[in-house]
């Protein structure tokens, strides 16, 4: 099952149009859109390990020109966002991001590109709470660059061997990742 959704994936990722999907991908992601550049990045990355770092590159450029958007959005529209971000489940995310904000500042922007934290929340609440601009793209650019060129050094150092060892596991990994993904909707919706 999984292999030959690996396999699928792999093929795409070498596809004309795949660069194209992957900085759509970027950009929205840092606005609304819950699936992660990192999903696409990494295939592409594994299919064609010459061009990660310019691959890296394009996803945290648009990554970043997604979040400016984001930024713009919450300092115009926050209140209408914020409904909506609600209705989505995210207001125990907002008033964690706001604490977060009032304690560390543009720091926690840098964490936030980092880290797999929902991105787009903290691009709408910097723009709401009328963080500074240049810090908050500065914040962004290192924090998403830091992250995606990780992920192709990473993808570069492992080379075919990490590619060949993807292939001879990706049974255990999907299935590993699918019952991790349950857990922490289980986890999520009891929680809260």
């Amino acid at each position: 099952m999984f292999r030959y959704l690996y396999t699928k994936i792999l093929f795409w990722g070498q596809s004309r149009n795949s660069v194209r999907v992957l900085y759509v991908t970027s950009f929205i992601e840092a606005i609304f859109f819950p699936l992660p550049p990192d999903v696409l990045l990494i295939p592409m990355c594994l299919a064609s390990p010459k061009k990660a770092f310019y691959l890296a590159g394009l996803t945290t450029i648009f990554s970043v020109l997604g979040g400016a958007v984001g930024y713009f959005l919450g300092v115009i529209a926050y209140d209408f966002i914020n409904i909506i971000l609600v209705d989505f489940g995210y207001e125990k995310h907002i008033l964690q991001v706001q604490k977060w904000f009032e304690n560390w500042g543009i720091w926690i922007i840098f964490l936030a590109g980092f880290t797999p934290i929902p991105y787009k929340i903290f691009t709408i609440l910097a723009g709401a709470s009328l963080m500074p601009f240049f810090g908050f793209l500065a914040g962004s650019f290192f924090g998403r660059g830091t992250r995606f060129f990780l992920i192709a050094l990473l993808i570069i150092w492992g080379g075919e061997s990490l590619k060949n060892n993807i292939n001879k596991y990706i049974e255990y990994i999907g299935w590993a990742i699918l019952v991790l993904i349950l857990i922490l909707i289980f986890l999520n919706t009891f929680t809260q």
